[in-house]
């Protein structure tokens, strides 16, 4: 009867072990899912910084006179010799409609566009959901006046792709250019 009582309690024992294990193993998983989720979106946000900013850097380049045609909350125009081949173009800097991107299961998903001379580059999405210009002059003041523009504020939000623990992980990026040539 001993032995049974022991092979009961050691077999208790052992599936209560086994529990804790698998339990340890599912936290660890989610948690390993989580981190490179972040860590991914982050990358995300530096790409797109990365690509905005080396755009809006060129503004105005071997243009002359005003080199904003327009500064809308959500798009940008301007005027720059973005390719360097002599010929002055206008780009165009804006987003898309969330229910253009099909490719993530996300459905606040944008794609960010660069027009240039009405020749529509799509660019990657990387999870941007929203993009926002802010149009300042010289004493950093927030101004509409295109030819005051000395400095040009963007902000973008970017979510997941994938939820992670039942919503999608969100980051936000920031940055403030000063285009030389304006």
């Amino acid at each position: 009867m001993n032995t049974l009582t022991d092979i009961l309690g050691a077999s208790l024992v052992g599936g209560l072990v086994l529990l804790v294990i698998l339990n340890l193993n599912i936290y660890s998983s989610q948690t390993k899912f989580s981190s490179d989720s972040g860590l991914r979106l982050q990358q995300n946000a530096k790409t797109l910084a990365d690509i905005i900013e080396y755009d809006l850097r060129k503004i105005g380049f071997n243009h002359s006179g005003v080199a904003i045609k327009t500064a809308a909350q959500n798009q940008i125009t301007f005027y720059s010799d973005i390719n360097d081949s002599g010929v002055v173009d206008t780009v165009t800097l804006t987003i898309s409609d969330s229910t253009l991107v099909t490719s993530t299961p996300n459905p606040h998903d944008k794609i960010l566009y660069m027009i240039i001379n009405s020749d529509t580059s799509k660019g990657p999405s990387l999870g941007l959901t929203n993009l926002k210009f802010t149009y300042m002059n010289s004493m950093l003041q927030t101004t509409a006046a295109l030819d005051s523009i000395k400095y040009v504020k963007t902000e973008i939000w970017l979510e997941s792709p994938e939820k992670v623990d039942s919503t999608y992980a969100q980051t936000y990026w920031e940055i403030t250019i000063n285009p030389r040539n304006i």
